[in-house]
């Protein structure tokens, strides 16, 4: 995506709360979500955030307000599109059209482009307080997959358990992933329980039944899937981004003693399938432009990428420059009144396989990717304790439990705890926007 007037750092809202310093959602950014209105708990519609309200898309498209007084490039397609009760039929058109749509949108929503009188007054009607309204997982996601991209976590993790060869020897070659759980993927706010399984302890010598006791959050970013491929078509790196909607934020809960028993020789299972946890608004990628970085640099020795999954557009521009925070919220803490603490950090830039290697890697067998499905980026972790994306990394499997200032310590996860992902992107010369949270609350197991 190129940058274009909607990336105009000049250009401001009439949504007064859109123009403060520090919202996730200016007119620079506007992130498509799905929602539930008041008074209609069944039906749902799409919208786009803008500040503290959320614009519904359906109300503007039934109106014709943009048709009628802007001579809108959008299509009848993106206006029927807008339409649905999900996401599923705009991530399917062509990058172009979802581009004229958002010009669109952001001409509406533009104190200079869309002035007071009459015109205004029409979208406003549009218009939802965003706290008045109950998010919808985006799109019907028919399948997910989960990858294992950053090189930090994957180093730290491996030294736990083979401290002579912490990579394994594939790592560096292709970008490892397994496939997820579609049905379990969840929308920010939504209670997560504490699951059950097997474990083993070292010690014993069969395992038992029971509720986890080492539940972790993972700190990823997930991308939507737009366009899809036909089966037995692979994407070629040159194009693989034109088939990415847009991202969102993703905590994919896991039980690390019911992984270590399970994942072995098949990888993770119902140590990941209970649930998993995204931001509700999908911000899309020619949202993300003005953020591109070139792709992270690879250690001094390691083989460059095979040349599918090299160009030298990736090694340029295939990063994204966003900074990613996991939060911690206790049950004590909240009955205090105290804030969340900060549990860690990361750079998104920092990823070993960037987005477009992913798509392409997962189609070079043939695979079709359809539109609303799920990629998550894995783990993204840092060289820093500060910025290890997990609690297995930065307790160091639980041995190094942090301690917070109420005088509470954590391993892993206890019940009761929220942990609250949050996310932006910021260059100088344009607004900052971000992600929204992405935040989800332990409770017993059955």
């Amino acid at each position: 995506m190129t940058l274009n007037s909607t990336h105009d750092a000049t250009r401001f809202s009439w949504i007064e709360s859109a123009n403060e310093p520090g919202n996730d959602f200016p007119l620079q950014n506007l992130p498509f979500g799905l929602f539930r209105r008041p008074g209609a708990p069944g039906r749902r519609a799409l919208g786009v955030a803008i500040g503290s309200s959320i614009l519904n898309l359906q109300a503007v498209a039934l109106k014709g307000l943009a048709k009628a007084a802007l001579g809108s490039g959008a299509s009848n397609e993106v206006w029927t599109a807008c339409q649905a009760e999900d996401l599923a039929a705009l991530m399917a058109l062509e990058p172009e059209a979802n581009s004229a749509l958002r010009r669109t949108i952001c001409d509406l929503l533009d104190a200079a482009t869309c002035p007071p009188g009459p015109l205004r007054t029409a979208v406003s009607e549009c218009l939802l307080p965003a706290s008045a309204v109950e998010m919808c997982v985006p799109a019907k996601i028919g399948d997910y997959t989960d990858f294992y991209a950053s090189r930090h976590h994957a180093a730290r993790v491996g030294a736990m358990f083979r401290p002579e060869r912490p990579l394994l020897p594939n790592y560096s070659w292709v970008p490892i992933g397994y496939h997820g759980r579609a049905s379990s993927i969840v929308v920010n706010g939504t209670e997560v329980r504490r699951p059950s399984g097997q474990t083993k302890t070292a010690t014993s010598s069969s395992p038992s039944f029971g509720p986890s006791t080492q539940l972790d959050y993972e700190l990823e970013v997930g991308a939507f899937i737009g366009r899809g491929n036909s089966l037995g078509t692979p994407l070629p790196l040159a194009t693989a981004e034109h088939h990415l909607f847009g991202i969102v934020l993703l905590n994919d809960w896991s039980a690390r003693d019911i992984q270590s028993w399970e994942y072995q020789p098949l990888g993770p299972f119902l140590s990941k399938s209970f649930a998993t946890t995204i931001s509700p608004w999908v911000v899309t990628m020619e949202a993300l432009a003005p953020f591109r970085v070139p792709a992270a640099p690879r250690p001094a020795g390691e083989p460059a990428p095979l040349p599918y999954l090299h160009s030298a557009d990736n090694e340029a521009a295939g990063g994204l420059d966003l900074t990613l925070e996991a939060w911690l919220s206790t049950s004590r803490s909240r009955t205090a009144g105290a804030p969340p603490v900060l549990l860690s950090t990361g750079r998104f830039r920092d990823i070993y396989w960037t987005l477009a290697q992913l798509v392409t890697h997962h189609t070079s067998n043939g695979c079709n990717l359809s539109p609303g499905d799920l990629l998550g980026s894995g783990t993204v972790s840092g060289s820093t304790p500060e910025s290890c994306g997990c609690l297995l990394e930065r307790t160091h499997r639980g041995t190094e439990p942090l301690h917070l200032a109420n005088g509470e310590a954590r391993a892993f996860l206890e019940d009761g705890d929220e942990i609250i992902l949050r996310g932006y992107a910021e260059q100088p010369g344009f607004r900052r926007i971000g992600f929204g949270e992405c935040r989800g609350m332990i409770q017993p197991a059955v």
